[in-house]
């Protein structure tokens, strides 16, 4: 059986109203109704950025290996009070899915707020400049405190730190022969190691 996608559901309806950039913005609660209604589905690669539905990149090997790579590294070596996120939810007024995030231990189940986060990681591979000019001034405004975009084409690591309004005071370049410390660690890694 073939799977649906959000615009054969969508499209179902004889009528289907156009709503234009900018006329309609979803919240976070609308969004996740959707959701629970079906209306998104497991396979609709979107997200919630500043009240619109945007897609997603697909995933690519690259992109995975990456991605994997830094889960394994930081669920090795961090501790019980910090949570490894994979592609899930934090709340960030908008809803963004970074593809890892490190986020201090919630008492509750909930979905992540901004001041849990203790890192947000992007892995652009076809997504570099739309990471760093929409996503980068949202994680800011929201208060991450830091922000690494493994930047793969180029072969690198970007890392963000010390938010104000909507950008960051610190940013270093990490080279595939550099090392970087795992936040809330005492462990380095070669940048190398995480790239594909």
């Amino acid at each position: 059986m073939r799977q649906r996608t959000l615009r054969a559901r969508l499209e179902r309806g004889s009528a289907m109203p156009t709503i234009t950039a900018g006329e309609f913005l979803l919240t976070t609660d609308d969004y996740r109704r959707m959701a629970d209604a079906g209306i998104l589905g497991p396979e609709d690669r979107v997200e919630l950025i500043d009240g619109q539905i945007v897609p997603m990149s697909p995933i690519g090997a690259s992109h995975l290996f990456c991605v994997n790579t830094l889960t394994r590294l930081f669920a090795e070596h961090t501790g019980d009070d910090v949570e490894v996120s994979v592609q899930d939810p934090v709340q960030l007024g908008p809803h963004q899915e970074p593809d890892v995030a490190l986020l201090r231990v919630a008492a509750e189940p909930r979905v992540p707020a901004a001041e849990d986060a203790l890192l947000v990681v992007e892995v652009a591979d076809t997504t570099y400049s739309y990471d760093c000019r929409t996503k980068l001034p949202l994680y800011a405004e929201a208060g991450i405190p830091q922000v690494w975009i493994f930047n793969l084409p180029e072969r690198r690591l970007e890392a963000y730190a010390r938010p104000a309004e909507e950008s960051y005071t610190e940013r270093a370049v990490r080279a595939p022969g550099e090392h970087v410390t795992l936040p809330h660690t005492d462990h380095a890694v070669r940048v190398a190691d995480v790239l594909p």
